[in-house]
């Protein structure tokens, strides 16, 4: 058997770690075998080492080995880029095409992020384990293939089970043999190491001299969480490559580019793989916080731009209807309230006549707008339950933003807005 520090080298991979060790034993033991290996991790642990070395110490090592990235391809289309399709199978569907298990037929697919596949495409992939059977799109004819599946994930496989997200089924067939990639905050000691490695290899490719971290900078990286693990090490040491024109890096210049307080709190499991986080947002309360804090913003920017516009055109140009809209806007009064509470449009008087006046002097400026009637300490409850929601949400996706701006019901842009609001940019 091919030993532990050959398959390091030949690979690339840097460090001493126990864990890590395991897991790349527990891939060397499995290689020969055909059976199916779930990789289990957090985003930027490196997982897409572990088929590599499968593929390339196993019977099929000259056969061809594809990657797929299943988070990657639009659920309208994974079947047909799995599977192939018949021509005119689907509009578009001009010719008739392979699929990855087509093309791969003696050899490996590596499916990365499987926990996202559709529970449409799960069906067709246990068949495919089960029996080695499969159809094309649009086509009636069973097609045998020949392909060892390694599979990755930084999903919490059993919660998405609980969920209804992924086949229970699948699960087990998939995990016959599962490997653990640590995080990189568990490794300390090969923080330094790879430090050194990307340093390296990022000097040499940009043609500057290799950075050198100090004592204490060192003791820094080894206390920083890094959420993003080694993909957030290596840009980190990319960037600075590139940026800074003193090659001796402290911890001062280290803090700069990732302060120790500023990065999102890592996911640790507390209870084993079951366990459901607090982050789960099965609160009623804290959605309507949510709800009611956005609303009070829309409509805070709304009063703004509609004075604006009124300091911009005067009053003398709105018509009645922009005047009992604007009405409405400040008061939160209905038309026929509105009526009895005679703001300063009527009769063109521009002296405010009653408390729900968008002016708070009668000398007939714009400038102070008079404010929602909540109360300074609902208010900053409100604003600390978002940012609260927004920080969960980040932490149960690991950082996927799209992911997080489903679970929180608003768009991507308005969740880029909040983590700028809230600076957590990084």
């Amino acid at each position: 058997m091919t030993d532990l520090q050959s398959i390091k080298t030949r690979f690339g991979i840097i460090g001493n770690f126990p864990a890590l060790h395991r897991a790349l034993e527990k891939a060397i033991q499995v290689a020969p075998t055909d059976i199916s290996v779930l990789v289990m991790g957090e985003s930027g642990v490196g997982k897409e080492f572990i088929p590599k070395i499968i593929h390339g110490e196993s019977r099929r090592k000259h056969q061809p080995y594809i990657v797929v990235n299943c988070g990657a391809i639009p659920e309208g289309t994974i079947d047909s880029e799995l599977f192939g399709h018949e021509k005119g199978a689907f509009t578009g569907a001009t010719a008739t095409r392979k699929g990855y298990f087509e093309v791969a037929d003696g050899g490996t697919i590596f499916l990365d992020e499987v926990g996202e596949l559709p529970l449409q495409t799960q069906v067709r992939l246990l068949r495919v384990l089960e029996s080695g059977e499969f159809m094309k799109v649009g086509s009636s004819q069973i097609q045998k293939t020949n392909v060892r599946i390694v599979a990755a994930t930084n999903v919490n496989m059993l919660k998405a089970i609980e969920d209804g997200r992924f086949r229970e089924d699948l699960y087990y067939r998939l995990n016959t043999v599962q490997i653990d990639m640590p995080p990189l905050r568990e490794r300390k000691g090969d923080v330094h190491l790879l430090f050194r490695k990307f340093a390296i290899d990022f000097a040499e490719k940009y043609r500057m001299p290799e950075l050198v971290l100090t004592d204490d900078a060192v003791n820094y990286l080894e206390n920083y969480a890094f959420p993003g693990n080694v993909r957030q090490l290596r840009n980190l040491v990319e960037q600075m490559t590139v940026v800074e024109q003193n090659r001796t890096v402290n911890s001062t210049k280290l803090a700069e580019y990732i302060p120790m307080n500023a990065h999102l709190p890592a996911v640790v499991q507390k209870s084993g793989p079951g366990h459901v986080s607090s982050s789960e947002f099965h609160s009623e309360r804290e959605i309507m916080y949510k709800i009611l804090f956005d609303m009070r913003n829309d409509l805070n920017d709304l009063k703004s731009l509609t004075s604006e516009l009124i300091k911009n055109r005067g009053s003398e140009d709105l018509s009645n209807q922009e005047k009992n809209l604007i009405n409405r806007v400040f008061t939160g009064e209905s038309n026929s309230q509105n009526q009895n509470s005679l703001l300063y449009f009527e009769n063109g008087n521009q002296n405010p006549t009653s408390r729900a006046s968008i002016y708070t002097e009668p000398s007939g400026e714009y400038d102070d707008v008079e404010d929602i009637e909540i109360e300074e300490s609902h208010s900053l409850s409100l604003q600390n339950n978002e940012r609260e929601l927004i920080v969960k949400a980040l932490e149960k996706h690991k950082g996927r933003r799209n992911k997080a701006a489903d679970e929180l019901g608003i768009s991507q842009r308005t969740l880029y807005r909040k983590i700028k609001q809230y600076n957590l940019e990084d």
